[in-house]
């Protein structure tokens, strides 16, 4: 099963992410097979990636056979004093390139797509900072996997529901007082140098630091996430759009319930100086799955 290879398109600097909710009244084979069409080979979408997904419970419903198991809707985390909301939507489309006016006409051309059918919910228009940095100036991404490994964390790997993955969308708004601290207080909070991204160790690595709640190990080994992020705002409101795709949600959900101090009260430190808006789970399916929803040629 050959997964949408806009996951994988790395080197974009525009990026557009809308989120829609079904009309009322219309079934969700219906939104289903607009999303497919968006990807088909009569698509409206030209020189840009695309990659479309659909709450679990609706990719369910629609296509059991094709669903990855035991994925569910985003609901609230709390852990004493940090908390994450769910702010969940029927489907998110995700279009990025080489330029601010194809990824434009791109966006609009999708929503039109889906008229008289699903209604757009949110919308965030995202860019590369940096190349490689968050809008906090630290690399993002360093635990990603490299290219070859990538597919292995990010789709699932057997069974009827081959080549989709399991998305977590949030967006993060960046607060004043990370740029108030000093370099060293900077580092101690991600748990990196700033210039070269090199983990701290020994003294200088705090429990609580945002690499020492994000890297998780289970029975010896680390539970690996995809990441796609990107920058979002302006100067006076700016943050991270959080894209991470996934063979499972389950390590997803361990990464944020220990950023939040769910399971030990350990709250990561980089949440003190960021909130998060947002939070949905989706599910992208494979190509060959989103093709068998398009009408039949004539």
């Amino acid at each position: 099963m050959i997964p949408q290879p806009g996951i994988f398109a790395l080197g974009t600097v525009e990026h557009c992410y809308v989120e829609f909710d079904l009309d009322a009244g219309r079934d969700p084979a219906h939104l289903a097979a607009a999303l497919a069409a968006l990807l088909g080979p009569d698509t409206p979408l030209v020189a840009t990636n695309v990659v479309v997904a659909l709450r679990p419970e609706l990719w369910a419903a629609v296509a059991a056979d094709s669903a990855p198991p035991d994925v569910r809707s985003f609901t609230p985390i709390r852990g004493g004093d940090a908390a994450m909301p769910a702010t969940q939507h029927d489907t998110w489309v995700w279009i990025s390139g080489g330029s601010r006016d194809t990824v434009f006409d791109s966006a609009l051309s999708a929503i039109r797509g889906l008229e008289g059918v699903a209604s757009p919910a949110t919308e965030v228009t995202g860019w590369a900072y940096r190349r490689n940095r968050d809008l906090t100036g630290f690399i993002d991404g360093t635990e990603n996997p490299p290219a070859v490994e990538a597919p292995a964390a990010a789709l699932v790997g057997d069974g009827s529901a081959q080549g989709a993955s399991v998305v977590l969308v949030q967006q993060w708004e960046h607060l004043p007082s990370f740029a108030a601290l000093s370099q060293t207080e900077q580092e101690a909070v991600i748990g990196r140098t700033l210039d070269e991204s090199i983990e701290l160790e020994g003294d200088d690595a705090r429990a609580d630091s945002h690499v020492a709640r994000t890297v998780v190990e289970e029975g010896g080994e680390e539970l690996a996430i995809y990441r796609r992020n990107t920058a979002w705002g302006g100067p006076t409101r700016h943050g991270t759009m959080f894209v991470g795709f996934c063979a499972t949600q389950h390590p997803l959900q361990v990464m944020l319930e220990r950023m939040a101090g769910v399971p030990d009260g350990v709250r990561d430190a980089l949440t003190r100086h960021a909130v998060a808006l947002t939070g949905a789970y989706y599910v992208a399916p494979a190509l060959e799955a989103l093709a068998r929803l398009l009408p039949p040629e004539e």
